[in-house]
């Protein structure tokens, strides 16, 4: 997807939202802004007949995200089941509302705590070396491609999954949420044969092993929601649920951040191994990229947004993109500025539902980018970029760069690409 926004007005009623090939020749920054400025809660009418409320402003999107008890999520959260019954309601942490979402979470935070992912830092920081090191080549490096297993490297062992299954897992997890790519779909995959590969895969999972197994997948396993022991159904969910919120979205905040490193090079050369000066970047980088660009609610009951009367059991979207442009909340939200302060985005959602892997995505984004400051001096393109074909995911299948090197950095890249093979 478009990350910046030519600033030109766009006739934002010829475009269909829904549709995931514009998110990859389009420019939806210019659609939403247009739509701030004009209609900030729009009700849009499907050819098919289906409805939903598009909410483009900061407070209102923030509101919709946050308030569980007017916006629930029991019926999905994406546009892709826009208008069906979500089979996981009530079963998939993501799927449901409190108490029962409480319920669900509250096992899973320790295993996910600021403290034990910084525990993980030095694990993460020799892998993203490890992905960095064709930089020594001087060859192009293909920044989408490459990272694309970096999450999977970590969830995959918090999770306690073999590592020969991380690239299979990676395939299928990209596929359900970007089927109508070509990168994802030239195995003649659907979303529907994925989420089943996945399903299948976490039922072995959810019938072998050892209840006490000190892992994500063990936590998920000794969850009593509701006072009774989970059920095979219920694991299996929130296996994928974990699995899919670890992996599918870090990836393109990291691609993304590259590219405005080739097309801001001042910028980046602002920005100091110091993790201080790291952490602010890393969270314009989440503003800047808003890999998820939306989140879907039914309202439980009537209600109005931005004085905007909603009825009860009415489809919302809440574009998170366009709220991380906001101009009433970030000054001149166009700019790509390392050093934003305060810088309070929405890309982890707000409320209930914010994003419980959030603290492992600071922690990973942090040390990868930490490595890349360390070494690169500076990016440049070298090739064609494609957006991924996506309405929900805001990335990249290809991002082709070359890097100029610090001193000494070639010799530290061969050391980490040796002690890989």
């Amino acid at each position: 997807m478009r990350i910046t926004c030519s600033g030109a007005r766009s006739d934002w009623r010829a475009v269909d939202l829904t549709d995931p090939l514009f998110y990859a020749q389009g420019d939806p920054h210019a659609v939403w802004r247009a739509m701030r400025d004009e209609a900030p809660v729009h009700r849009h009418r499907l050819a098919d007949g289906r409805e939903y409320v598009s909410v483009t402003r900061y407070a209102d999107v923030r509101t919709v995200v946050g308030d569980h008890q007017v916006f629930s999520s029991r019926r999905g959260n994406m546009l892709s089941v826009l208008g069906g019954h979500d089979p996981a309601a009530d079963r998939m942490m993501v799927s449901s509302d409190p108490p029962i979402h409480t319920e669900l979470r509250a096992p899973l935070m320790k295993h996910l705590s600021q403290q034990r992912m910084r525990e993980l830092g030095p694990a993460i920081r020799a892998m993203a070396r490890g992905l960095l090191a064709p930089l020594a080549d001087g060859d192009t490096w293909d920044v989408a491609e490459s990272v694309a297993m970096f999450p999977m490297m970590f969830t995959g062992l918090l999770m306690g999954l073999p590592e020969r299954d991380w690239p299979e897992l990676v395939r299928l997890t990209s596929t359900s949420v970007a089927p109508d790519d070509p990168a994802y779909g030239a195995d003649g995959d659907s979303p529907l044969s994925a989420h089943h590969e996945l399903f299948d895969y976490f039922v072995e999972l959810a019938h072998t092993g050892d209840d006490d197994r000190e892992d994500l997948v063990g936590a998920i396993r000794r969850m009593t929601p509701q006072g009774r022991r989970i059920r095979t159904d219920e694991v299996i969910y929130n296996c994928y649920n974990v699995l899919l919120g670890a992996t599918v979205t870090a990836p393109h905040v990291i691609a993304s951040t590259v590219l405005a490193f080739t097309e801001h090079p001042d910028v980046y050369a602002r920005i100091t191994p110091e993790a201080d000066a790291v952490d602010l970047a890393v969270t314009e980088a989440l503003r800047w990229s808003s890999p998820a660009t939306h989140a879907m609610r039914y309202t439980n009951a009537a209600t109005e947004i931005g004085g905007v009367p909603i009825g009860a059991d009415e489809a919302v979207v809440a574009w998170l993109g366009s709220a991380n442009r906001d101009r009433a909340v970030f000054d001149d939200p166009y700019r790509f500025d390392v050093t934003r302060r305060p810088n309070p985005h929405l890309a982890f959602g707000s409320g209930r539902h914010y994003c419980i892997g959030a603290p492992l995505a600071r922690v990973a984004l942090g040390e990868f980018f930490g490595e890349v400051v360390r070494i690169a001096e500076g990016f440049e393109l070298a090739g064609e970029v494609r957006h991924l074909v996506s309405n929900f995911i805001a990335g990249f299948t290809s991002l082709p760069v070359r890097a100029r090197l610090r001193p000494g950095a070639e010799r530290e890249l061969a050391a980490a690409r040796a002690e890989g093979s």
